[in-house]
């Protein structure tokens, strides 16, 4: 068997070469590319998915403030554990309870406010005319208003709505005096959530 072998194997300098095949090279090329794709798949795969997490979304869930009495039209708002369904997540709540946005981005903003001990069946004639308005408050010279609700003679005002906002806008919620928001967590609530940066 050996002898047979040893015969189809050209020897060296027999003068006979070895016929190259000219796919011999595609192949070579089309394996190296292969692997190259391979490893850059990989690579892209963990840089986008796999070692980072995606990115934060800066979103707050707010109830209102309701200690004391109210001085102006602000209304002001609080969040923590401690009250439920509120929560705080990259945005900041000043020492007045205005919501302070900490990165540039489109906002969704909502808000509900209920009146405190009104009911449209038995509202008086002729009550004053309620407002609820959203504005970026501050930086002063970027003074918007961004939200401006009637109560349409209900007792209830909601909205929302997307909007650009930049690092260091504060959002303030003004309701026409004498008028009284009510204190329930699930009549009025005040929200925003970064939806793209």
């Amino acid at each position: 068997m050996r002898r047979g072998l040893r015969a189809m194997v050209p020897e060296e300098g027999s003068g006979c070469p070895l016929p190259r095949l000219p796919w011999a090279a595609a192949l070579r090329l089309a394996l190296v590319l292969s692997l190259a794709g391979a490893v850059v798949c990989c690579f892209l795969r963990d840089q986008l998915w796999g070692q980072h997490e995606p990115p934060a979304r800066d979103m707050a869930e707010l109830q209102l403030n309701h200690t004391g009495l109210r001085q102006d039209n602000r209304l002001r708002w609080r969040a923590g554990p401690a009250l439920g369904r509120s929560f705080l997540h990259g945005p900041k709540l000043d020492d007045n309870g205005q919501l302070s946005v900490q990165r540039d981005g489109i906002y969704r903003l909502h808000i509900q406010v209920t009146l405190a001990n009104c009911s449209s069946f038995t509202r008086a004639p002729g009550p004053p005319r309620a407002t609820l308005t959203v504005g970026i408050c501050t930086p002063a010279a970027h003074s918007i208003s961004l939200l401006r609700l009637g109560f349409h003679g209900g007792c209830v005002a909601t909205s929302q709505r997307l909007t650009p906002l930049a690092h260091g806008d504060t959002l303030c919620t003004n309701l026409t005096l004498p008028l009284l928001p009510s204190p329930n967590a699930d009549e009025t609530f005040f929200g925003v959530q970064l939806v793209h940066p």
